[in-house]
């Protein structure tokens, strides 16, 4: 069937459907990775998303059971030059168009998908609406524009679970990264984390897993007092969709479990734990999405490519310099990567170590979380 893109300035992209026959407003933004696309439209953090791939061959390799970021695809819709239906993998049990049309998400093929990414990062991320069929293109036009824009949306609440649970699975594929200094098929985890649920993508839970770690699994608006009841070892705070500004409850329930546990927070868990310390929030005119962005870890002055997604940033500027250490930096633009706190045991960064798709340089991140837990739990109680 036909399909139509449509973005707020007016420019219009024709294509044919392959997935879902469907219409859906979104953000239109795009992602440089190469390959991982099943990692991408699995990965809650682009809930209320239209997601373009630079890469133009999509769909050869199927989707399979291991590479899911959660239970389904989470992207609003999707975006290529050409997709591959007669997939070819030996671990693919399906194919794309299949998997998108029965979780009903849209998605459009044949359109210049160069023209759309040089328009985004000309005019940074805009409102756009994905269509399947023969809607009048003034009329599309007209429901872009009056669709809602990701600056005070909060989507952390379509994303989160919706009760507390234990995790316990561990990537059990042959390309799994091996487990540091622990057995991870032993009963007796060492450290209990609770788990912020802001969308989290299943591979941080397999490598804090991996690491030894205990892991419940919490709502994103489960109080603090809740979470200090199950006495935990450390807190970890999750990536997720949307603008942080607008998760004022998981602000409020950091800012008071700061000083009580070790924090670690990757992506949106990195924007409200500074929004937390009384930073700012931004949006970026275009994100940071693929597997490629250069980070410079300014304690050890080495560079980390590594695996990105977020349309906001932290302004180091708001931070108090006083308490707070600016520990990575973005070299392609030089925005805010990663803090640490300088008298309590509590640390961040924007990107993903957990990678899934992308490079593995910053998995080192999660032995560092395993130190503040041990270290914390070596200081006698008071």
């Amino acid at each position: 069937m036909n399909a139509k893109l449509v973005l707020e300035n007016g420019l219009v992209f024709r294509g044919t459907s392959f997935g879902a026959e469907a219409e859906i407003t979104g953000e239109v933004v795009f992602n440089t990775s190469i390959t991982g696309y099943q990692e991408i439209l699995s990965d809650p953090s682009y809930c209320g998303q239209i997601v373009t791939m630079t890469n133009p061959l999509i769909g050869n390799t199927g989707v399979n059971d291991d590479d899911r970021e959660s239970g389904r695809p989470r992207v609003a819709a999707f975006v290529v030059r050409e997709y591959f239906d007669f997939y070819s993998n030996h671990r693919a049990r399906g194919s794309l168009g299949d998997w998108l049309r029965e979780a009903g998400i849209p998605a459009i093929q044949g359109i210049d998908t160069r023209m759309l990414t040089r328009t985004i990062r000309q005019t940074g991320a805009m409102k756009a609406i994905l269509s399947v069929g023969d809607v009048d293109d003034a009329e599309l036009l007209l429901r872009a524009r009056n669709s809602p824009g990701m600056e005070g949306l909060d989507l952390t609440r379509e994303v989160t679970c919706k009760e507390p649970y234990a995790w316990d699975d561990l990537d059990a594929t042959p390309y799994a990264l091996p487990a540091v200094d622990v057995d991870p098929t032993q009963t007796s985890q060492r450290h209990h984390v609770v788990v912020y649920d802001f969308g989290v993508k299943w591979n941080i839970l397999r490598r804090l897993r991996a690491h030894g770690c205990r892991l419940t699994v919490v709502p994103a608006a489960t109080p603090a007092s809740e979470v200090l009841r199950m006495n935990p070892d450390g807190i970890f705070l999750s990536n997720g969709p949307g603008d942080p500004g607008a998760v004022q409850y998981a602000i409020r329930s950091i800012g008071e479990l700061l000083g009580k546990k070790p924090i670690f927070g990757i992506c949106l868990g990195h924007q409200l734990l500074a929004l937390a310390l009384g930073g700012k929030t931004y949006k970026l005119k275009f994100g940071h999405r693929g597997g490629n962005h250069p980070v410079k870890n300014l304690l050890t002055n080495e560079i980390e490519i590594t695996s990105q997604n977020h349309g906001f940033a932290v302004d180091p500027d708001s931070l108090d310099r006083a308490q707070i250490e600016i520990t990575h930096v973005n070299l392609n633009d030089g925005t805010n990567e990663g803090f640490r706190h300088l008298n309590l045991p509590v640390f961040s960064v924007q990107y993903h170590p957990e990678a899934s798709p992308g490079p593995h340089d910053s998995d080192y991140l999660f032995r560092e979380f395993l130190r503040l837990l041990r270290e914390q739990a070596a200081v006698p109680a008071s």
